[in-house]
């Protein structure tokens, strides 16, 4: 009897190690707040890292090796009332390589837009189908933005389900009085980020995910000169959007993860490769034109 109990205990603790797709290491700091009590923030930090990491997102079992890697630090820069918050979001977004031990950045954006409540020690409530708070509905976005880019890049489009459900978290937001959730709160927040990921029109960008990451990177430690020129060949998806759409948030975004990735990669690469790659990324990204002159130095 002992030995079955011992079987069904392992096989309950096998399905949670299996379970949880994130392994999301989440801060929260205050370093302008002054006068109040700490505590508050240390209960908000573990509330946020068990929301984000002890709950289950989907139906798809990872093993804890194959865990979704991503960062959340909340910066706090005002408290307005004795449970009302304002400040910043930095989330980042991590992919393991094949056969490396490199992780290359998927998403690195810090989201302005964020004032939330929170009662110390209060559950962390959400419902998929209600807009429960500022807070419980940010997170939670961000978690299926995270999945449906990490889905990206491992197969084609394979993130529509995930973008669907933080389409679903947007609809849900628009009678809310927070900001980030609507198109005329400003050009680069919520609403736009997932609207320009469920846009049929911008698919190159999700394609180029895909390309560059699983197509490229993945075969770079055993074909580094194949896996170079595919991601060479990605990147003409870029320049097809910026040419057709150069403001769109959703590349900028993309530019702003891969910039120097792609600098450091094609520094290895021949004499053609640096001046083509150098030539098409001062075009897509002007701003930082003087940047991609290390292609051709190096």
């Amino acid at each position: 009897m002992k030995k079955i109990f011992l079987i069904i205990l392992f096989s309950i603790s096998l399905f949670h190690l299996r379970a949880q797709e994130f392994l999301c290491d989440v801060q929260v700091t205050a370093p302008t707040v002054e006068g109040t009590d700490r505590r508050v923030f240390d209960a908000l930090q573990e509330a946020m890292y068990d929301f984000m990491n002890n709950r289950k997102w989907s139906n798809i079992n990872l093993k804890i090796e194959e865990r979704i890697e991503c960062t959340m630090v909340l910066t706090i820069r005002e408290r307005i009332s004795s449970d009302e918050f304002k400040g910043s979001l930095n989330i980042v977004l991590r992919r393991p390589v094949y056969k490396t031990s490199y992780n290359s950045v998927l998403l690195n954006y810090v989201d302005d837009n964020f004032q939330f409540r929170y009662i110390e020690n209060q559950p962390l409530d959400y419902s998929d189908n209600t807009y429960s708070s500022s807070l419980t509905s940010t997170m939670a976005f961000y978690a299926y933005i995270f999945l449906g880019l990490d889905f990206d890049s491992f197969s084609p489009f394979g993130g529509d389900p995930f973008y669907q459900a933080a389409e679903a978290i947007v609809n849900t937001a628009q009678n809310a009085n927070d900001k980030g959730w609507k198109a005329f709160d400003g050009t680069k927040n919520r609403y736009w980020l997932v609207e320009n990921l469920r846009n049929a029109a911008y698919k190159p960008m999700r394609q180029f995910m895909y390309d560059y990451h699983r197509q490229g990177f993945d075969i770079m430690s055993e074909k580094p000169d194949e896996g170079r020129i595919a991601i060479a060949n990605s990147l003409s998806l870029l320049e097809k959007m910026y040419r057709d759409r150069p403001g769109m948030f959703l590349l900028q975004l993309v530019l702003e993860a891969k910039r120097d990735e792609i600098i450091q990669v094609f520094s290895q690469g021949s004499p053609q490769e640096k001046t083509k790659v150098a030539n098409l990324m001062r075009e897509i990204d002007p701003a930082n034109s003087s940047l991609y002159e290390k292609i051709i130095r190096r």
